[in-house]
């Protein structure tokens, strides 16, 4: 099955999966100690956007692009400036409004912020995590505190829209030392903050030494009002929510991840990147060797696609518009119920408003906002 190219894409992603070492906690498709298949791969990926081009037959008017990995910023400056010249010949960017790379700070320089201001990247997106230097070696992302804030300097100087990641929740870190960090991290000259519970997944070094008990976790309640503290922090420093892990000083959004929200098409490119044509997912292989020949060879380097049910259709814009300030339309995701389906629907939005758990104005749903910790299950339950 293939990407539909006549759809109303907006939107690209692009992955970059070279990494100087490779987190304990990362579940991406990144490589580190491969740098020697750079020029390669950046000679592949430049084929795969090519040859989608050709397949839209047309010069597709974009609105964001977002450049993800691995480190994208390890991507050396000819390299990333022959992509950019690339897109700009084969992709209408007339009507763009933000391309995003994410940036590890440790070994940014300002000839390459310049470089990459010059491609016309418009947003930074940093990878803090944490500002404990043992806590980050311990799990092996060898960056210092201190890099971040040289990074920030420079940054400051050239980009006006730089985020900042931040994980909740890492082993090691007590809430004292977490509050301290918010409390820095507040006055930094950023416009948006992406704070993310950790999350532990499968064969990755982090879930192994759990298994192992070589680490132990803080507990989940203590972390959850950690959470809403935080929140409370950001907001009285102008970083207002509009999604549960997302917040931005006003007109900061982040506009391609609303494009994931709004369930909008969008083209990934690179090894394991994913694509949604708004009816299809897709996802590349995996294996950067095997995607580097795949491109030269011009063979398919799409290994799986996924026709979403109704169903996981209607769990999908519950998941996506319960994490959102903005709320769910109710009228959205009935679209296409029967009665029934629409009745007992219906039921289970007026039970959840009566336990606090929702609000509701007209046909919005609101997700109470000391209830994010519980939004999966809300959104499972509603739809059961």
């Amino acid at each position: 099955m293939q990407y539909d190219a006549s759809s109303d894409t907006r939107s690209l992603y692009i992955h970059w999966p070279f990494c100087p070492y490779r987190c304990h906690f990362c579940p991406f498709v990144a490589v580190a100690g491969q740098d020697h298949l750079m020029a390669d791969y950046n000679k592949a990926l430049i084929q795969e956007i090519t040859n989608f081009a050709s397949e839209c037959g047309r010069k597709l008017p974009l609105k964001t692009i977002y450049i993800g990995g691995g480190t994208p910023s390890s991507w050396p400056d000819k390299l990333l400036l022959d992509t950019f010249d690339t897109l700009r010949d084969i992709f209408d960017f007339e009507q763009i409004s933000e391309i995003t790379l994410e940036v590890n700070p440790g070994s940014v320089t300002a000839q390459q912020l310049a470089v990459w201001k010059k491609a016309g990247i418009t947003r930074l997106s940093t990878g803090v995590q944490s500002l404990n230097d043992k806590v980050l070696a311990g799990l092996s992302r060898y960056q210092k505190a201190q890099e971040v804030r040289e990074f920030l300097g420079l940054a400051q100087e050239i980009f006006e829209n730089i985020s900042v990641d931040l994980i909740i929740g890492l082993p090691g870190v007590s809430d004292q030392e977490w509050r301290e960090t918010i409390a820095e991290v507040v006055t930094w000259p950023i416009k948006h903050i992406s704070m993310y519970f950790l999350s532990i997944h499968e064969n990755t070094p982090l879930y192994t030494r759990l298994t192992r008990n070589e680490l132990t976790l803080p507990a989940e309640d203590p972390i959850v009002d950690l959470y809403y503290w935080t929140v409370e922090m950001f907001e009285k420093h102008g970083l207002m929510q509009y999604e549960i892990s997302s917040f931005a000083r006003p007109g900061f959004q982040s506009q391609h991840n609303q494009v994931y929200w709004d369930r909008k098409p969008y083209k990934g490119f690179g090894v394991g990147a994913c694509s949604f044509d708004g009816t299809v997912r897709y996802q590349n292989m995996k294996n950067i060797e095997r995607y580097i020949q795949s491109c030269a060879q011009g063979a398919d380097i799409n290994v799986s696609s996924e026709r979403l049910t109704t169903r996981e259709i209607h769990l999908e814009k519950v998941m996506l518009g319960l994490r959102r300030m903005q709320g769910l339309d109710i009228n959205d995701v009935m679209i296409d119920m029967s009665q029934v389906e629409k009745g007992r629907f219906l039921i289970k939005v007026e039970e959840f408003v009566a336990q606090s758990l929702l609000t509701r104005a007209g046909s919005r749903v609101y997700l109470a906002k000391n209830k994010f910790s519980v939004e999966n299950e809300v959104a499972v339950k509603l739809l059961e």
